[in-house]
């Protein structure tokens, strides 16, 4: 089945279409979205042809008991880092077996910045185990905002990912 993403389609629709295309499952690992992610894509019908499932590790503890993240990377880049995305994304897609995975940790605010590290910084990690994505995002705005920010930047970056 071919679905051919249209003018109206929501972000989360143009990527469960595209790694239907692809013939790709995916696995998510959320920290500061909380699940939002899941949520978006869960609300789609038929779904669950591409989406195995996600993990919301919002403690370094379930970070590190249930994906694998190594409590040294944490130790000395911190929970909202590159290689933390990293680890989250490579270790949901290896423990779903899923194609593709994604990690995303971040300070969502309104409290938790400082100065090297703001509000509104996101780490989303992306791998198929050969290749390795992470991107950096600055957002702005509140709490929720900075949430459906980051669910949206992820939901494109995948869309992207899943068409090769």
């Amino acid at each position: 089945m071919v679905i051919v993403p249209e003018e109206g389609m929501s972000l989360a629709e143009k990527a469960y279409a595209a790694f239907l295309n692809a013939g790709k499952t995916l696995a998510t690992a959320e920290s500061c979205t909380g699940g939002l992610l899941s949520s978006a894509l869960t609300k789609l019908p038929g779904v669950s042809d591409i989406y195995l499932g996600g993990v919301v590790a919002y403690s370094n503890l379930a970070k590190e008991r249930l994906l694998g993240v190594s409590p040294d990377t944490i130790k000395e880049k911190g929970a909202v880092s590159e290689e933390v995305a990293a680890q989250l994304a490579t270790g949901v897609r290896e423990k779903l077996s899923a194609d593709v995975g994604v990690g995303i940790t971040g300070i969502a605010g309104p409290s938790g910045g400082t100065d090297e590290k703001p509000v509104g910084l996101v780490y989303a990690g992306f791998t198929d185990g050969k290749q390795h994505i992470v991107r950096e995002y600055r957002f702005e705005g509140t709490r929720e905002e900075i949430r459906q920010a980051t669910v949206d930047a992820v939901l494109t970056e995948l869309a992207q990912l899943a068409k090769g």
